[in-house]
């Protein structure tokens, strides 16, 4: 493994991004979970009924061949690359780390939503928005949408970008894939609703745990990525802190709050999720109103965040590994 494929694949994702026909491991994931979580179902409810430990059991099972059979397929498959021939090999390296990392996909979900706030098409925006958010956007205003793209980009610099990469540092792309499949399986079953509570349970703890060491490297280099920017870095840091857990994720309000505190905002606050309305705390310090140009503002924070990323675990890849 090299670091000049992660290079490359970065500037492949910032250039192509996640085109909607091309093949995509992450859609391969998704199949694998829905069909697999399909079959424990049924043999759940055909063996010991559907009570919520056989439920929780299924779902650690659920978790280790998701994510098991991820890792396993990326590596023989990247051996089987390289031993066919080096360059095929290198290149299939590329396109792995390309399709786990989202910092074109990202920015491109956010423009579309702040395009259509910019030509004043509330209906738009609020569709656009769906696309990225779990909450119903239907009835939101647009400083609500903003504020929702905002936190959405914030969150997922440390899913889309950070923990991907840092996990590509540890153990290479298959370790990193594993790390998607991980995530997958908490965006598709690790809600507290009836229906995943119990099967989702261990999904939404895995995730947690994963993104442990990411999250709080996040708030650093968002922090760093505000000071680059000319952002208020100095309240960045103050409210990353502060703020950090005033959200239901332990890992979560990291981000958010470093990027309510970068652009001296408030986000959080509640929100309607599945028809619930869910209470949540405010984040950040309200020293000015939302605004529409900080949807950009926060995507040139994920963007030179992620770059900082690829800088750091590259520099330590290189330092510890040879």
């Amino acid at each position: 493994m090299s670091v000049l494929t992660w290079f490359a694949a970065f500037v492949l994702d910032l250039k192509l991004g996640d085109p909607q026909n091309w093949p995509h491991p992450v859609r391969w994931i998704g199949c694998l979970i829905s069909k697999t979580e399909s079959v424990i179902r049924h043999r759940v409810a055909t063996h010991w009924g559907n009570t919520d430990f056989a439920l929780k059991m299924g779902g650690i099972l659920l978790w280790i061949i998701v994510v098991g059979s991820t890792w396993l397929v990326s590596f023989w498959a990247l051996q089987l690359a390289f031993e066919l021939q080096f360059w095929l090999g290198c290149a299939f390296e590329v396109w792995m780390i390309y399709t786990i990392l989202a910092t074109r996909s990202l920015s491109d979900a956010a423009d579309l939503v702040y395009q259509a706030l910019k030509k004043g098409d509330l209906a738009e925006s609020r569709e656009k928005l769906s696309w990225i958010v779990g909450r119903d956007t239907s009835q939101l205003e647009p400083p609500q949408i903003t504020r929702a793209v905002t936190e959405t980009v914030a969150e997922n610099t440390v899913d889309g970008v950070i923990a991907p990469l840092f996990f590509l540092m540890l153990g290479g792309a298959p370790l990193a894939m594993a790390y998607k499949a991980v995530n997958t399986l908490d965006s598709m079953v690790g809600y507290k609703t009836p229906e995943h509570q119990a099967i989702g349970m261990f999904s939404a703890r895995a995730d947690d745990v994963a993104n442990w060491i990411p999250a709080r490297l996040g708030w650093l280099l968002l922090s760093a990525a505000a000071w680059c920017l000319k952002l208020d870095y100095r309240q960045a840091l103050r409210i990353g802190w502060r703020d950090r857990y005033q959200h239901k994720s332990p890992n979560s309000g990291w981000s958010e709050a470093t990027v309510a505190g970068a652009l001296g905002v408030r986000l959080g606050g509640p929100n309607v999720y599945f028809g619930i309305l869910v209470e949540k705390p405010w984040i950040g310090d309200a020293t000015r109103e939302i605004d529409l140009e900080d949807i950009p503002e926060t995507t040139k924070l994920m963007k030179a965040a992620s770059v900082m990323a690829l800088i750091l675990f590259a520099l330590l890849f290189v330092i510890f590994y040879h």
